[in-house]
């Protein structure tokens, strides 16, 4: 791919998304973001803030909004998709993405990720390093797989949830919308929606016995 690329957002993500579109031949990749105290990010160019991005996003070839808050993340790719940006998606190439698997516009697939044949990963999702995403799984909008976590076979995520760092969760399993599993729980029974859960097996942390 050969384009410029903007990224909302200049912190850790941001970078790793940016070394991620280099590695797939972005050719020039601008940052935005709204901390007026914002670092230069590494060798890229920092540009402005996110009004600014929203006053030019239609001149770039694509745009990644690289916020780990999911709901700000999917608020911010919605809005700037409205006002003429085009989403890019990126799969770096050491993931391992099923032709018979579909990944949805805005998101991103890190280094190690796999991502299995049947599943389906909705827009402005992140599938981090060396995550794993089985057979038939459903992905809603905004959900974060974080850095070594595995979803057996046909489990479903709602809108903007977070699964935590190594956490595990049984196939089958159905966890909400604006759920937050903690590192390394291990989810073996559904989460409604709002929940955040911890352990193994995974309960709900405010629940009093």
């Amino acid at each position: 791919m050969n384009g410029r690329l903007a990224i909302l957002g200049a912190g850790g993500h941001g970078r790793v998304i940016a070394d991620c579109a280099e590695s797939l031949g972005w050719s020039r990749i601008v940052f935005f973001d709204d901390n007026p105290n914002a670092e230069k990010p590494g060798p890229w160019e920092l540009a402005g803030t996110g009004a600014d991005l929203l006053a030019s996003v239609a001149e770039f070839d694509g745009f990644v909004v690289g916020i780990g808050i999911n709901r700000i993340r999917l608020e911010r790719q919605q809005a700037l998709r409205a006002a003429g940006g085009t989403p890019a998606t990126l799969i770096h190439p050491a993931a391992t993405v099923s032709r018979h698997a579909e990944v949805g516009s805005g998101s991103v697939v890190f280094a190690g990720a796999v991502v299995n044949a049947g599943a389906r990963v909705d827009q402005a999702v992140i599938l981090n390093t060396g995550c794993g995403i089985d057979h038939d799984d459903r992905l809603a909008d905004g959900v974060h797989v974080s850095p070594g976590a595995h979803l057996g076979g046909g489990v479903s995520v709602g809108e903007a949830s977070w699964i935590g760092l190594g956490a595990s969760v049984r196939e089958g399993i159905s966890i909400g919308r604006d759920v937050r599993v903690g590192a390394g729980a291990v989810v073996v029974a559904d989460v409604s929606d709002g929940l955040t859960v911890v352990g193994n097996p995974a309960r709900d942390m405010n629940r009093k016995s």
